[in-house]
């Protein structure tokens, strides 16, 4: 039986981190990062460990921006989250300013505010 890694404590069920269960396909991501990797050739080897921390940290940016637009949505008085719930969080956090190209500005209506961080 496989050692767990040091660092596979972050994870949720799963005898290793290669093993246990994640939210998004690791193939999927693998299969992102090597075209992402450049136009220079790409990453043509990925560790078994690399498309696991990637996935753990795409779950955290999905589970912060998705508690940010859910406050934007409760300001709204509504219980359902829309694309300008999205896009005020984008508009109104810092951290989320590599993305504020993607979100136009027509969707973030109450954009006009200051930024939280």
């Amino acid at each position: 039986m496989r050692q767990a890694r040091p660092y596979s404590g972050m994870f949720c069920g799963g005898v290793s981190a290669r093993t246990g269960p994640h939210a998004l396909p690791l193939a999927r991501i693998k299969k992102i990062m090597k075209r992402s990797a450049g136009e220079g050739g790409g990453a043509r080897m990925i560790s078994g460990e690399a498309p696991v921390v990637f996935s753990k940290a795409c779950e955290l940016f999905i589970a912060e921006i998705t508690r940010r637009a859910w406050a934007a949505t409760l300001e709204g008085k509504r219980r359902t989250v829309h694309k300008e719930d999205v896009a005020t969080a984008v508009h109104n956090t810092d951290l989320f300013d590599f993305l504020v190209d993607v979100v136009t500005a027509d969707d973030a209506p109450a954009a006009a505010g200051g930024h939280d961080e």
